[in-house]
C-alpha cells in the first residue's frame, strides 16, 4: 500500500495533480521544489520507514540488530504519530478526491492501522530495548530541527500548526512538545506490549 501511495503521489507531483498531504494544488511550482516539499513531510518519511522495515522483514522474518531495531521502531512510532496527528488536527483541514484520495487514504489510514496491527499479530518481538527507545527519538528530534531551519529559509512549512509564519515559535514549539510526548507514551506502551505479546512463530 505504502508503494502504491507513492506512485501516485510521485505521478501527481510529477504531472502538477494534487499533494495527498494538503489538498492543494501543485500548478505553478518547480518539480525540484515539489519532490523537495513531498520528502519533507513527516507523512511521507514515517511511511518511508514503514516501507524499509517491511520489505527487510518480508525477506527475513526473524530480522534482528541495533540498526534495524530503530528503524522498525521509528516505523512503528512515526505511522501512529502520522495517523492520531492526520485524523485529529489535519483531516478536517484536507478535501481529497480522485488518486490524490487514494494515496491519501494510504499514508493516513490503511499504512499506520496495518503497520501497527501487523505487528501486533507478527512481531518480531522482543525487539524493543531501552537503546532502542532511546535511538527512536533520533530521526524525530532532526526531523523538527531540518523543518523549522527550512521553514525559516523557504517560508514552508509541511504542516499548518508548524507554520511560525502563521501561529509565531511559542504555538509551533508547543505543538511540537506535544507531539514528542505523545510520542513517550507510545512508546512505552509498544515497549509494554513489546514484552507481553507472545513471540510471534517463524
Amino acid at each position: 500500500m505504502v508503494v502504491v501511495s507513492l506512485v501516485v503521489q510521485l505521478a501527481l507531483l510529477l504531472f502538477g495533480g494534487t499533494d495527498s498531504n494538503t489538498g492543494d494544488s501543485l500548478a505553478g511550482v518547480s518539480v525540484g521544489r515539489r519532490l523537495a516539499d513531498f520528502l519533507s513531510y513527516f507523512t511521507i518519511q514515517s511511511n518511508l520507514f514503514v516501507l524499509a522495515a517491511s520489505l527487510t522483514l518480508a525477506l527475513d522474518p526473524a530480522r534482528d540488530g541495533r540498526v534495524w531495531r530503530v528503524v522498525r521502531l521509528d516505523a512503528l512510532l512515526g505511522i501512529s504519530i502520522t495517523g492520531i496527528v492526520y485524523w485529529t488536527l489535519l483531516a478536517p483541514l484536507v478535501d481529497l478526491s480522485g488518486w490524490a484520495l487514494v494515496a491519501g487514504m494510504g499514508f493516513h489510514l490503511v499504512s499506520p492501522l496495518a503497520t501497527v496491527v501487523f505487528w501486533a499479530l507478527v512481531g518480531p518481538r522482543p525487539r524493543i530495548a531501552w537503546s532502542t527507545f532511546g535511538w527512536a527519538f533520533a530521526w524525530p528530534l532532526a526531523w523538527v530541527v531540518y523543518t523549522f531551519v527550512r521553514g525559516a529559509i523557504t517560508g514552508w512549512y509541511p504542516y499548518p500548526f508548524l507554520d511560525v509564519s502563521e501561529v509565531g515559535y511559542g504555538p509551533a514549539l508547543l505543538a511540537v512538545g506535544g507531539v514528542l510526548v505523545l510520542g513517550v507514551l507510545l512508546l512505552l506502551v509498544f515497549r509494554w506490549l513489546d514484552r507481553r505479546l507472545a513471540p510471534a512463530p517463524r
